[in-house]
């Protein structure tokens, strides 16, 4: 069983639900990475979802827009993210790490290589945005062919028959767009992620995540009901960008443990 597989079924069995919060590797800068990833670990935070920097992320807000930018700005490569895996992989082996971007760096490195060069460093799951599942069969065969999980995202507009698209290809966990938009957007409706989620649930079998609109503890705890993981992205990178480098980790570490706090009394 990999690390993904294996933290499901572990907080499942102690009737608990997943946490993962996103973060975009290299910001606010590169070296701050790998100790901001054992701290949501230390925190309570059971998956880590690490951003690979990107000029135009395409579905991602204006937040998590400029926290790319700042990574950028910082040099950061995906050879870069790949080795911070590979650095946080010394002392943590059991925390899966998922690598969230785009295809253009993908394919830049070269996918082969990339594919190669995560496994390597310990990568468990590899979400590109924008491959869409009708076209990525091979590319989710060789992730798979590697023990790396590929994740791939739905919406309240996704259509069924892409819906059972991805649930041929998808392993792992998939990843729930709450809101429709980018990320970082407001105004969620829990009865209408309860809806599509029921529906998804009679298509795919692998546990759910939900993330897009998470911004509170409440909703942390409302979301936890309905799904098997809440994903936090915006809100953690809102907290980077203001707060002051040397209570950064302590800013965020309180953030995360109050998410899994109210996730806790919930389940």
């Amino acid at each position: 069983m990999n690390r993904i597989a294996a933290t499901f079924s572990k907080l499942k069995s102690a009737n608990q639900k997943v946490l993962i919060p996103f973060i975009t590797a290299g910001d606010p800068k590169p070296e701050v990475t790998v100790p901001l990833m054992h701290t949501l670990v230390k925190a309570g935070a059971n998956l880590i979802e690490l951003g690979v920097p990107f000029s135009d992320p395409m579905a991602d807000g204006p937040t998590i827009q400029r926290s790319s930018e700042r990574a950028l700005a910082n040099g950061v490569s995906l050879a870069n993210v790949i080795a911070m895996v590979a650095e946080f992989r010394k002392t943590d082996t059991l925390t899966p790490v998922v690598l969230m971007g785009y295809a253009n760096p993908v394919e830049a490195m070269g996918v082969d290589h990339f594919i190669s060069t995560a496994k390597e460093s310990g990568v468990d799951g590899i979400l590109v945005v924008d491959y869409p599942p009708e076209e990525s069969t091979e590319w989710a065969q060789q992730l798979s062919a590697a023990g790396i999980d590929p994740i791939f995202l739905l919406s309240p507009t996704t259509p069924i028959e892409r819906v059972k698209q991805v649930a041929k290809l998808a392993q792992g966990y998939l990843y729930y767009v709450s809101l429709k938009g980018v990320t970082g957007a407001s105004h969620l409706d829990l009865t209408e992620v309860q809806t599509k989620l029921a529906q998804v649930r009679t298509l795919v079998s692998i546990p759910i995540g939900v993330g897009f609109g998470i911004r509170d503890p409440q909703t942390a705890k409302a979301i936890s009901k309905l799904a098997d993981a809440v994903v936090i992205g915006s809100r953690i990178i809102e907290e980077i960008e203001k707060a002051p480098e040397n209570s950064l980790l302590e800013t965020l570490s309180s953030l995360v443990s109050s998410m899994r706090s109210a996730i806790d009394e919930t389940n």
